[in-house]
């Protein structure tokens, strides 16, 4: 079972950057496919980025292409997820998510991901 937590959010300006981290224990995150989602009240769970095992490939929503940058350290058992150019309309709870190592292809949604961290508050405002 693999446990993970989020950090990196805060309070930042229109413009600026912000770098999550997802930072797992209990299992490692080499072999899995890992994506970022986020979520705001009232709102479905969102594919922002995912990165494929054994980072195979990357995914970005249209939203955030450009902006964006999924990254993994394997060493650190980590997966950071740069967020730059921020826009009041990338506020969100953001949260990291696990695929089950047996996967081989997942597509970049919330139904392919059972292991969830706990979330992170990301507010872009002035």
């Amino acid at each position: 079972q693999v446990q993970l937590v989020e950090s990196g959010g805060g309070l930042v300006q229109p413009g600026g950057s912000l770098r999550l981290s997802c930072a797992a224990s209990g299992s490692t995150l080499n072999y899995r496919a890992i994506g970022w989602f986020r979520q705001v009240p009232g709102k479905e769970r969102e594919g922002v980025s995912c990165i494929a095992k054994n980072d195979d490939g990357t995914y970005y929503a249209d939203s955030v292409k450009g902006r964006f940058t999924i990254s993994r350290d394997n060493a650190k058992n980590t997966v950071y997820l740069q967020m730059n150019s921020l826009k009041p309309e990338d506020t969100a709870v953001y949260y990291c998510a696990a695929a089950p190592p047996w996967t081989v292809q997942a597509t970049c949604a919330p139904r392919n991901f059972p292991s969830w961290g706990q979330g992170t508050q990301v507010t872009v405002s002035s």
